[in-house]
């Protein structure tokens, strides 16, 4: 049936609005006025029966466009987008794969770099937020941002979103955000260069996780190491960790930046908000030869998008 038009239904009310009642006329073939207008009251019967089948078919066609037309919940993408190549490269591909996915599962994508946008009324329009690559430093949008998660807002962040180091260009200077809200507190080292993990699920029941298997090799990222243990915390829920099988993880060259051993958090929530971080987010870059040359993406890592794509669709309040 086309839901776009209600000709059909419009047709048959007229063409019934033409027809005479009853029929006057005898002689052969034509019937009686009696049995004519019989068989018209059957014959209005059935025309009353298909225009009512088909009103009620088209107006049910119109109810499920304009339910299927409005996006399930809503996402802003903050970003910044400059500096660190890798991360510009990251936050590209970052801002194609969820425009493409919104498409796909009937969600709404923005994102920005301004990050005046975070303020109470534009938060009030969405119902997930994403950190693609930093941080809000001005006081006012950490604090719209710090309300929207207490009252219920849901979000996402990436890598870098977490990062925070004294002294550095990002000093360690919001408690709220990496120590309660994070729990994992200030950076303390990472990996080089850019490599892929073996990752082992902690919570098999997450909705972020069920559809992964026990461990899966990561796109390759520069992992992090952080100051606090998130073991002892214990509204973290850590949902994926470096399996002990990616040892050593890193080429160097400086030996720290060559991990043989120790316990890595690469994925979790903190289960007094509505919230998923993961440490993904550090496409490889050709800086040895300066080209600038993309050598990895972060999505092209078909298990991972699908981790990414059910913590999505669990924030915005489906199964996943």
């Amino acid at each position: 049936m086309n839901c776009g038009s209600i000709s059909s239904a419009h047709v048959l009310a007229c063409e019934f609005s033409r027809r005479p009642a009853t029929r006057e006329i005898t002689g052969s073939g034509w019937t009686s006025a009696d049995e004519d207008a019989s068989a018209s009251r059957s014959q209005f019967s059935r025309i009353k029966k298909q225009f009512v089948v088909l009103v009620s078919a088209t107006l049910g066609c119109f109810t499920l466009q304009a339910q299927t037309s409005a996006p399930a919940f809503k996402v802003l993408a903050f970003y910044t987008g400059k500096n660190d190549q890798a991360h510009i490269s990251f936050v590209r591909e970052a801002n194609r794969w969820f425009a493409m996915q919104a498409s796909h599962s009937k969600f709404s994508y923005d994102s920005t770099t301004n990050w005046a946008e975070l303020n109470d009324q534009t938060l009030a329009r969405y119902q997930i937020l994403l950190f693609l690559d930093t941080r809000p430093e001005d006081l006012m949008q950490r604090e719209a941002f710090r309300k929207y998660m207490e009252k219920g807002g849901a979000w996402m962040g990436f890598h870098f979103a977490g990062f925070a180091l004294t002294p550095s260009a990002v000093p360690q200077n919001w408690d709220w955000y990496h120590n309660e809200f994070l729990g994992a507190g200030p950076y303390v080292s990472n990996t080089w260069r850019p490599t892929a993990a073996i990752l082992r699920v902690e919570d098999e029941q997450h909705p972020a996780t069920r559809h992964l298997p026990q461990t899966f090799k990561s796109a390759p990222n520069e992992w992090y190491k952080w100051n606090n243990d998130l073991r002892t915390n214990a509204n973290i829920k850590i949902l994926l960790s470096i399996d002990p099988a990616s040892y050593p993880l890193g080429t160097g060259p400086k030996p720290h930046e060559i991990w043989h051993k120790g316990y890595y958090p690469v994925a979790w929530t903190n289960t007094r908000y509505r919230m998923i971080y993961f440490n993904m987010g550090h496409n490889d870059i050709d800086y040895e030869h300066k080209t600038g040359k993309e050598l990895s993406f972060t999505f092209e890592n078909e298990t991972q998008n699908r981790l990414i794509l059910d913590s999505l669709l669990w924030l915005g309040g489906g199964k996943g």
